[in-house]
């Protein structure tokens, strides 16, 4: 299944390691990514795939709970509902 996975914060070393690397550990693909620092505010958006293995509840739940340890706010949501919520 594929996901939109978005992250906001402050701008500070480690930031994509940590997601990317949590990703990584639960199985999910990064097929794109896209992240810029816009006044010191660091902004990622990613597409994603969920695996085998690897369970959509239980990657947003971890997301979830690295980004109240790093002070982000990160967003998981289906493409499918992305996609629908997006369209004119």
């Amino acid at each position: 299944m594929k996901a939109v996975v978005t992250v906001l914060g402050k701008d500070r070393t480690g930031i994509i390691a940590e997601v990317s690397g949590l990703l990584y550990h639960e199985n999910v693909n990064i097929l794109d990514i896209s992240q810029t620092i816009l006044s010191e505010m660091f902004t990622m958006i990613m597409l994603v795939e969920i695996g085998e293995g690897a369970q959509y509840d239980i990657v947003r739940d971890k997301l979830l709970k690295l980004a109240e340890e790093m002070g982000l706010e990160i967003r998981v949501q289906r493409s499918d509902i992305f996609d629908a919520m997006h369209r004119i």
